[in-house]
């Protein structure tokens, strides 16, 4: 359980005097006066949200929003110096169209960073209170789009934290807070971006209606086994219960223990153990393996058939991973069971040969420890591919050795605006480098990441992106290039430089950065890039685990390049292509991956760049356009290239998004408003303009998909599906399992497991919403299943100390009644008035008096879901 951050702790960190803590620049004296620590812990901030429906946006903008911040200074202020020289810091992830302030003036630092400074001749009095007034591009439908950590720099040069805007984790929720942020609870104003936005807010009554259509008698063992992904058949067969608590005997036929030893870990974790007189377990590996399922499922080296009776356990595996995978499932049995099982007979394999986790450690770290504990879960769950995002703009997560300023400046966010020991401070990081959203993994670690995941059969895909999304390795390496030109080495210096000092090309990438884009132009950048993958592949060698796939990123690549000098020498009639730049680059790059036996992988738009004859003849593409508009076109166009093609569609996908039309439900919006479990679960990923028949657009309207560029008969199918979580509101390690668990189960079941429900793809079929072709009613059927198995997956979760997402319950009160029911079976409910301390436990209809408020609880009682009101009908 975690806990709030103690006010006395918080009060140290900011007094402590050491250079690090204040993200400190050369030169400055070792510490701040008590008297500006005072006015930081003693600040007051609050972070008001006012409208979304803002009808007079600055030209140019479709949608605004309108924000305020108002600052509160304490009523005792005696802070030695000059405050006229005062600097306050602050994080706002779009563009600012608008600022007013009678007090202060904003300027724009680079990316979210943003700095306040008093007009000529205003001061700062005692107790005086000052409102800024803010207009944003876009939208801002969540609490969580507010960064937190504000802090003031004295005259001196020291960063303090204004104790206001810390972040504090709720001891009920282990759910990070920002308290100084308004409420959100005008929907008139805030839910609704444009008139022909048709969202609505979530709410108790809602999500009440909501849960019991699925049926509340859904029970938590909702078939012969709970495994998730549900496996393709499954067969109840006679006799009496296996007990494993003895202990097993363990038989292996063609296979090595390594192969299955984290599988066989599992099981003693979950309480079985080998013992010399126990039940007797056979492995054996049969590569022509086949199954009694239907022929189109069982073409997979990872299928199996697992054979419990009432005196032992068969598994048949046509390969060691098929083996680790059924222990891994099998697993779950065992663990549901309290190490009984009954007999049945599994037959099993994968839909996708690829199926994956994306994570991003770039933008805020997270570490070895919860990469570990992915790992495990990834495992129990069948999930085969780990892309791991190592670097972006705001981070570089890897030590590389030869160039050790990647990580010794990359891999931190201080106070330093000249970027000589540290990034500017992003997404509310604060000026502390020590603080626990920064850091990179060693190259010990990472090597250690790799024999993990080798041991799970889990291939580790890093990825590094460029050319855009670069600013960590670009501000990293002019770091370098300072230090070797102050002692005299310009040639060195110019060895890793990552961009052209000519080039006066002006942009903004989306991130509102205006120098994060290497340039593909220097024979640098590629001397760069082969350096890196050099070490990285040097990494995985020492691993035992060759570098297979490597991500180039490829994405969102910003109009750079425009008056580069050197860009200007290759161009014909020296006028830049921007576009023919970004490929040439992809092209490189993806032809020196291939010359080394790697597999070149990118995001489609930048891979859809390419020329095609350019590339090598494996490439991956992972496609994240948006589901109901250009997905289906762009993922048949890169199949039908022959690429290895990942569905990565955002709309559901990406699990860094709310799990709830809901302003306190953490995570950017800009493709999904609310990405639940049902949804995730009905992703049709073979058949993409499907989909429209039951999902609709960001603005909740039905749309119809057209199939305008379709696959071609006997193009390559679909090779993968994966979830992906970034990391920009992502700040702890409990926010990271909020968001993944356990929409990541049902990821899991889609890219392991075709429902009967899907249609086949029909080439140049169109779907409308509602069409019925698709099955509404055979999905529900399925998801009731599935809800049950779910339900019996929370307290395995719970025993990993996985942070899964409690959702809230679901209530109505009406006739003076409170009536409720949760979002998967089996989870306790608890109510109280609103005035009351304590809560009551809900076991049926009860009778109340007035609004109350409810929430649920976890499997095992230890953590609750955030409490929603109820109102009388």
């Amino acid at each position: 359980m975690q806990h709030p951050v103690p006010r006395a702790l918080i009060a140290a960190l900011l007094a402590v005097a050491s250079p690090a803590a204040y993200g400190q620049v050369a030169g400055a004296p070792s510490a701040p006066s008590s008297e500006w620590v005072d006015l930081a812990e003693r600040m007051d901030v609050q972070f008001a949200i006012l409208d979304n429906s803002s009808g007079d946006c600055p030209a140019g903008n479709e949608d605004c929003f309108r924000a305020e911040i108002t600052l509160t200074m304490p009523e005792h202020m005696p802070v030695a110096g000059n405050l006229q020289d005062i600097r306050i810091y602050y994080g706002f992830v779009t563009r600012l169209l608008d600022f007013r302030s009678d007090t202060f003036q904003d300027r724009l630092i680079n990316g979210d960073l943003r700095e306040l400074s008093l007009r000529p001749g205003r001061q700062l009095e005692p107790g005086s209170r000052h409102l800024l007034q803010l207009v944003g591009r876009a939208n801002f439908f969540s609490t969580s789009y507010v960064m937190p950590n504000f802090y003031l720099v004295t005259p001196d040069g020291k960063a303090l934290v204004l104790r206001a805007t810390v972040p504090v984790i709720d001891a009920e929720t282990g759910l990070e807070t920002l308290p100084f942020v308004r409420p959100m609870t005008d929907a008139v104003k805030l839910a609704r971006g444009t008139p022909a936005d048709q969202t609505q807010w979530r709410s108790a009554a809602t999500d009440y209606a909501r849960y019991a259509s699925w049926d509340a008698t859904t029970v938590a063992n909702p078939g012969v086994s709970v495994i998730v992904p549900t496996p393709l058949a499954e067969t109840a067969l006679p006799g009496d219960p296996l007990d494993l608590r003895r202990g097993i005997a363990l038989s292996l036929r063609g296979i090595e223990r390594a192969q299955v030893s984290e599988a066989l870990a599992r099981w003693a974790r979950d309480g079985v153990r080998e013992a010399e007189a126990g039940v007797a377990v056979e492995i054996r590996i049969d590569p022509e393996l086949q199954l009694r399922v239907p022929a189109a499922a069982t073409a997979s080296p990872e299928r199996y058939r697992i054979s419990v009776s009432s005196q032992s356990v068969e598994i048949e595996a046509a390969s060691p991973a098929a083996a680790s995978a059924a222990l891994f499932g099998l697993s779950q049995q065992i663990a549901h069971g309290g190490g009984v099982l009954r007999p049945m007979r599994i037959e099993d394999a994968p839909r996708f040969g690829f199926r994956g986790l994306h994570i991003d450690i770039a933008r805020n770290f997270h570490g070895p420890a919860e990469l570990h504990r992915l790992l495990d879960q990834m495992a129990r769950y069948k999930l085969n591919r780990l892309h791991l995002h190592l670097a972006d703009d705001e981070g570089w997560r890897l030590e590389i050795p030869a160039l050790p300023e990647l990580a010794q400046v990359g891999g931190f966010r201080c106070h330093d605006l000249q970027e000589d020991r540290c990034l500017l401070p992003q997404l509310g990081a604060g000026p502390d480098r020590a603080a626990p959203q920064n850091g990179y993994l060693t190259r010990s670690d990472y090597i250690a990441l790799l024999k993990a995941a080798q041991a799970r059969h889990i291939e580790v895909i890093p990825s590094f992106d460029m050319p855009g999304h670069s600013r960590a390795a670009i501000k990293s390496m002019e770091a370098r290039y300072r230090r070797l030109m102050r002692a005299g080495d310009r040639q060195g210096a110019e060895r890793y430089r990552l961009t052209d000092p000519g080039d006066t090309t002006q942009y903004r990438s989306i991130q509102n950065y205006d120098d994060n884009t290497l340039n593909p132009c220097l024979p640098a950048t590629f001397r760069f890039f082969d350096t890196v993958v050099g070490e990285l592949q040097a990494m995985h060698a020492d691993a035992g685990v060759p570098l297979e796939t490597y991500h180039i990123g490829a994405d969102e690549t910003a109009g750079a390049w425009i008056e580069s000098p050197a860009c200007r020498k290759r161009a014909r009639g020296g006028k830049v292509d921007g576009k023919a730049v970004g490929a040439m680059f992809i092209e490189r790059v993806a032809k020196r991956l291939s010359d080394r036996g790697i597999v070149p992988a990118g995001w489609s738009d930048g891979m859809g760049h390419a020329d095609p004859a350019k590339m090598p003849e494996k490439v991956q593409s992972n496609v994240w356009a948006m589901l109901l508009s250009e997905a289906p076109q762009v993922a048949h166009t890169q199949a039908n290239r022959g690429w290895r093609t990942v569905i990565s569609v955002p709309d559901i996908t990406y699990l860094d998004h709310p799990q709830a039309v809901d302003p306190d439900e953490p995570g950017y919006d800009w493709a999904s408003r609310g990405t639940d479990l049902l949804k995730v679960f009905s992703l049709m990923p073979e058949n993409l303009p499907a989909n429209a028949s039951i999902v609709r657009d960001l603005l909740n309207r039905p749309v119809t998909t057209p199939d305008t560029v379709p696959l071609r008969p006997g193009a390559r199918p679909f090779s993968g599906l994966q979830g992906h979580l970034w990391s920009e509101t992502v700040r702890t390690d409990g926010r990271v399992e909020y968001m993944l668990f356990p929409r990541l189960l049902a990821i899991a079941e889609r890219a392991w497991r075709r429902a009967p429900w899907e249609p086949a793809y029909v080439a140049g079929h169109a779907y409308r919403y509602g069409d019925e072709t698709v099955d509404r009613n055979a999905i529900l059927v399925d998801w009731r299943a599935f809800r049950g198995r779910l339900s019996a997956q929370m307290p395995l979760l719970d025993r990993d100390g996985i942070a899964y997402r409690v959702a809230p319950p679901g209530a109505r009160l009406s006739g003076g009644e409170l009536t409720a029911n949760t979002e998967l079976p089996g989870m306790a409910i608890e109510w109280r008035a609103r005035d009351a301390a304590e809560w009551t436990l809900y076991q049926a209809p009860v009778a109340v008096r007035g609004a109350v408020q409810v929430r649920a609880r976890s499997a095992d009682g230890r953590r609750a879901s955030r409490s929603v009101s109820v109102t009388p009908e």
